[in-house]
């Protein structure tokens, strides 16, 4: 079965996210909004990177544990987490992307999708 956010719920999931990447210090974070992209995958891209492997997969499991905490919700698919270079969470109409620099640079996802809404968490506060 798959499961279909409302608008509400969706805005707090990416909250939720935000607050986890947070959580462990992540950096340029950033929110895509999809919904008005025709035949987007999902309605939010939420993405981030660490310093290291090891900050990347922190960062990952602060994400799951605040969405789990606050939410009671789990994502449907993870993938990476055994490198740690790229991992993504697939919360269905929320997909979160945790890169290390590199990795980041390489797929850039902020280009490919540079006709949607994108916010720069870390330049609002």
């Amino acid at each position: 079965m798959i499961k279909k956010y409302k608008d509400d719920a969706t805005e707090k999931l990416v909250e939720t996210v935000v607050f986890g990447m947070l959580e462990k210090k992540a950096s340029d974070i950033v929110t895509i909004d999809l919904r008005g992209i025709p035949n987007a995958v999902c309605s939010f891209y939420v993405i981030c990177q660490g310093n290291s492997n090891t900050q990347v997969e922190g960062i990952a499991e602060s994400v799951g544990y605040e969405v789990k905490k606050q939410l009671n919700d789990r994502p449907i698919h993870v993938e990476g987490a055994g490198l740690a270079e790229w991992i993504l969470l697939d919360y269905v109409d929320v997909v979160v992307h945790v890169f290390q620099e590199s990795s980041r640079k390489f797929y850039n996802l902020e280009g490919l999708w540079a006709d949607a809404k994108i916010t720069n968490i870390n330049n609002l506060a």
